[in-house]
């Protein structure tokens, strides 16, 4: 059992966390939620160790492991995957390495009666007595399986880490937090950058094979498919529920009412209190009494309603100009880069208001083929694309393209048409851009509040066919919400790479999947691809 006992956080006058108190059980499979800025990833640091809170501690067991997955991985570019994998056991080699480096010297040295030999004898002797407790175990032979099992090829081990996409990099991590075998897994928005397969394998690896998880996810599907315990941060204190996300939202509108119906009750209190002094001060005989209610008012703690969102905005597409009936074609494209084939004679054909999903596996050629469809790189076939296609192309880069010298809002102000000019600020809060930050240069945006700007943007100019790759990675629930609702009502064609299955529901009614050099194209829903494909992929990883 791992405990949060009294955790505050404050800094520059302000307090993030006002003692936080809740325990992490065994087999708790827990979301910490929490609207952007409560203090998740602070949270998840302290109880990681690498943030010291202000006041409060973390208590754990002794031999208790805790494994971190930040949001932004630390995985090194000088070395290979398995010896990044190794580190998993750095501190058993540590161990191994300092005992070799002390039995040399006691070899060497003569002056066998003095107090520092002796402390050398007993410091070899420490750490055998825990280096040889530990299991015996084929350290090479366990991180070879566990890489294998991720879905990496026996000659990628001995490559560069620098050679592999994000999602890859994070395979690695979770190999070595699987070879550490941790009582407490702690995972920063663990989805982002990664494919469908990795996220149902990881999905199966939290559910079957972890102790306790602590997870942070703006993906709806995979928090609720993993975790069984919800804790939310919000106005510096929690609320703890045993519920999956779905089931948490129901009971927190239940909470929120009850404080909605309390703090009203509790202003009509106030009011008629107020009323009662007003009318009677300097009455002799009402002086105890208004004396009484002066005292009671003030030692009253006014009941807070928790902040949520009530933003009633529906972004809507102008409507666009009626495109041929193909607006893309593709026949027997093939794609190399020196030897390395990314796809062959691939075809397919998307009809004029079709919504279509790209699905694979990082690196099978998704990007690729879009680029190729912008006609972005060089390629073997044709692409063509219909009569009058009108494009707007949410690229994974979109967000370095925006001119760094315009403020947020009038980034925005210069594509709006019509009537969404009146809700500008509204739509930029709705991607978490409010008060002064629509002022804000977007030279000094981070990179995600840039890949934000850049999706209000394209959300605003007029096309018929959106192609948009990995456009959810930066956004939290409410605005993926806002971009759904937008393109379920979109009247034209739309191209979706995406790995957030809640995203993807409901949206696509073909799925054209990327896999061994092929383009196949399913006619199914991508809820029925991915209940197929779990199947299958969980098939091929057996740890």
């Amino acid at each position: 059992m791992i405990s949060v006992d009294n955790i505050a956080v404050e800094f520059s006058g302000q307090t993030l966390f006002k003692d936080i108190s809740f325990v992490i059980n065994p087999d708790d499979k827990i979301a910490l939620m929490g609207k952007n800025g409560a203090g998740k990833s602070t949270m998840m640091k302290i109880i990681a160790g690498k943030q010291a809170p202000t006041r409060g501690h973390v208590r754990a067991p002794k031999d208790a492991v805790i494994a971190y997955l930040p949001q932004h991985l630390l995985t090194e570019d000088n070395c290979t995957v398995v010896e990044e994998a190794a580190k998993a056991f750095e501190k058993v080699f540590e161990m191994r390495d300092e005992m070799a480096r002390l039995n040399k010297e006691l070899e060497t040295r003569t002056d066998y009666e003095s107090d520092e030999y002796m402390g050398i004898i007993d410091k070899v002797t420490e750490l055998g007595e825990v280096y040889y407790a530990l299991e015996e175990v084929n350290y090479d032979a366990e991180v070879e399986k566990a890489l294998i099992g991720l879905g990496f090829k026996r000659e990628d081990l001995n490559r560069q880490t620098s050679e592999f996409s994000g999602g890859w990099r994070m395979r690695i991590e979770l190999a070595k937090i699987l070879l550490q075998k941790p009582d407490l897994i702690l995972l920063d928005e663990p989805t982002n950058h990664i494919d469908i397969e990795s996220v149902i394998w990881l999905e199966d690896f939290l559910l079957n094979k972890a102790k306790a998880v602590l997870v942070i996810s703006h993906d709806k599907a995979f928090i609720d498919n993993i975790t069984n315990r919800t804790v939310e941060v919000t106005m510096g204190r929690i609320y703890d529920y045993k519920a999956n996300y779905s089931h948490y939202l129901e009971l927190r509108k239940d909470r929120r009412d009850g404080q909605i119906k309390a703090y009203k009750e509790q202003q009509k209190l106030i009011a008629e209190t107020q009323k009662f002094i007003e009318r009677f001060r300097g009455t002799y005989s009402k002086a105890n009494q208004v004396n009484s209610k002066e005292r009671m008012l003030e030692k009253l703690e006014i009941i807070e309603i928790d902040e949520v969102d009530n933003s009633s905005l529906r972004l809507k597409f102008p409507p666009c100009n009626r495109s041929g009936d193909y607006p893309v074609i593709a026949k027997d494209l093939s794609k190399r880069y020196g030897d390395h084939v990314v796809f062959d004679n691939a075809n397919l054909t998307i009809k004029r208001g079709e919504k279509v999903s790209f699905v694979g596996r990082n690196g099978e050629g998704k990007s690729t083929m879009i680029k190729a469809i912008m006609r972005e790189i060089d390629f073997e076939g044709e692409c063509t694309q219909g009569h009058k296609v009108e494009i707007g192309y949410f690229a994974q880069n979109q967000a370095s393209l925006l001119d760094p010298e315009l403020t947020v809002f009038e980034t925005v102000d210069e594509v709006a048409k019509g009537e969404i000019r009146t809700q500008i600020k509204h739509l930029l809060g709705s991607f978490m851009f409010s008060g002064d930050d629509i002022d804000k240069k977007v030279s000094v945006l981070s990179g995600g509040e840039r890949t934000r700007l850049a999706m209000v943007k394209l959300l605003l100019e007029p096309v018929n066919l959106l192609i948009l790759d990995e456009p959810t990675n930066h956004l939290d629930i409410r605005s993926k919400d806002v971009l759904k609702e937008a393109l379920l009502a979109f009247d034209g064609t739309l191209i979706l790479v995406s790995h957030d299955r809640d995203f993807l529901q409901g949206l696509s009614e073909k799925v054209f999947e990327f896999k061994n050099k092929r383009v196949i194209e399913h006619y199914e829903t991508i809820d029925d691809f991915l209940a197929r494909n779990r199947v299958e992929s969980l098939a091929k990883v057996n740890l």
